[in-house]
């Protein structure tokens, strides 16, 4: 029995069996398929079938995507969902001690399974109206097992595709008996009878065999925060023992040496790379690790972490990626004898980071990440007709230097149309509204925090 309301999202809203999108300007990600000026994509059930000019398909349900570019759904390989209805509530954090004094030392204490829902539920309906059609979801803040289920059914609910990566609360009391019996609990409470289901079960855990061996007996993936110039010495020696491998994804690999590089590529680990996060919580180097990620031969997802300090989107993670890593390059060549020419990437690249490398990071990279067929038809839809995008010169610049949420018409997950005409469906937004205001009046209520919405720091409680 629950104590939060699960009818906030009505996922009746389906397409027909056979859907076309006809007319559209086609970034597909795919190398095989390549970009279409104005192409097809046909889709059967939950599946693309034909990418391609001037399809036929004379019992398909047609949808006029003239004047708009379709590309795959972006991927975030790393987000906090929990923290939800914190949103923008440190803007000015300059350390990870600002972050976690907001998230894991107040608030994260005083959630109940109720809050945990809220936060999950928003994060994802944020994520699929910015075009985020899949996110690796890592909570840690899984305080009970009712906790881990509320957040888990809130993902269910959204209709995004996510991994729940389950973790540990990191500070506050929590009960420590269900760890980690928990993620065998959650494998068969929700995973086990629906193999087929959207949300999947990954664990989170930092750098703990212990942990990590239960995690590997059950068959789940391992999330972990790893900072490279505090944590790469222990690389070594976990590879030795054979303990690195193709399950482990590392978030954020700030300011990790050269070895400790090679060791991730020849173990196989996956990763993603933050450009905001690390540069506005001033992790390690402040500069997210693409460039060094690369030139070991990794092509690390793009991820934006949480939301406590700014926005959901990847269209901002892309630019400031973009941006940071011009301001690298230039950097070198005028001031530091660098050993390695730093080679900044194009536009089509950053997208690639934002949709196939992050379903690689995802583990998801034969099912999502690009417009391939035989993978999900998870895919957007941006109108380029809108004053902001019109005329589009160049379609990577458009989605990269110019587009941003509202200029989403269509969202598509599995087939399955989530965002149309530029709304979300089957949201109730008053009982959504209403839910994330009585959960942040208990927060703040509960941890004696007296908001002011134009203060310049987040003052620790």
């Amino acid at each position: 029995m629950t104590d939060y309301i699960r009818n906030i999202v009505n996922k009746q809203n389906v397409t027909s069996q056979v859907t076309l999108i006809r007319g559209a300007t086609i970034l597909s990600i795919d190398e095989h398929v390549g970009n279409i000026e104005r192409g097809d994509i046909l889709i059967n059930g939950s599946t693309i079938t034909a990418v391609g000019p001037k399809l036929d398909a004379p019992d398909a349900h047609v949808m006029d995507a003239t004047n708009m570019i379709a590309m795959p759904g972006m991927v975030d390989s790393h987000r906090h969902a929990w923290e939800g209805q914190l949103r923008r509530i440190n803007p000015n954090a300059t350390c990870l001690d600002d972050y976690s004094d907001a998230t894991h030392f107040s608030f994260a204490k005083y959630y109940r399974p109720a809050d945990i829902y809220v936060g999950n539920l928003l994060t994802a309906l944020g994520a699929i109206d910015a075009g985020i059609t899949t996110m690796i979801d890592n909570s840690h803040n899984s305080r009970t097992a009712a906790h881990s289920d509320a957040a888990v059914e809130a993902l269910l609910d959204s209709g995004i595709r996510a991994i729940h990566a389950s973790g540990a609360p990191v500070a506050g009391e929590w009960d420590k008996a269900h760890w980690p019996g928990n993620w065998q609990r959650l494998q068969e409470k929700y995973f086990t009878k629906s193999p087929e289901s959207l949300v999947t079960l990954a664990v989170m855990a930092q750098l703990e065999p212990e942990l990590w061996t239960e995690a590997r007996r059950l068959g789940l993936s391992i999330v972990t925060e790893f900072f490279g110039a505090e944590m790469g010495a222990e690389l070594k020696s976990l590879h030795q023992q054979g303990l690195l491998g193709p399950d482990n994804i590392f978030n954020h690999c700030t300011a990790l040496p050269d070895e400790g590089w090679k060791i991730l590529r020849e173990a196989g680990v996956r990763v993603n790379v933050c450009p905001r996060s690390d540069s506005h919580y001033g992790i390690e180097s402040g500069m997210f690790a693409m460039e060094a990620a690369q030139r070991h031969g990794i092509n690390p997802g793009l991820s934006v972490d949480n939301e406590t300090s700014y926005s959901t989107d990847m269209f901002m993670e892309m630019r400031v990626a973009f941006y940071l890593q011009r301001v690298m390059g230039m950097h070198q060549q005028q001031c530091c004898n660098s050993e390695h020419a730093l080679k900044t990437l194009p536009a089509a690249q950053l997208l690639k980071a934002a949709t196939l490398d992050g379903a690689g990071c995802a583990g998801l990279q034969d099912k999502v990440g690009s417009l391939t067929p035989g993978k999900q038809a998870d895919l957007i839809l941006i109108n380029t007709r809108d004053l902001n995008l019109y005329p589009s010169g160049n379609a990577f610049g458009t989605v990269v230097h110019a587009a941003e949420r509202s200029n989403i018409d269509t969202v598509m997950i599995g087939g399955r149309i989530v965002k149309q005409n530029g709304k979300v469906l089957g949201v109730d937004r008053a009982r959504l509204r209403t839910a994330i205001d009585n959960s942040r009046e208990h927060l703040f209520t509960a941890s004696g925090y007296q908001p002011d919405i134009f203060a310049d720091t987040f003052l620790a409680l």
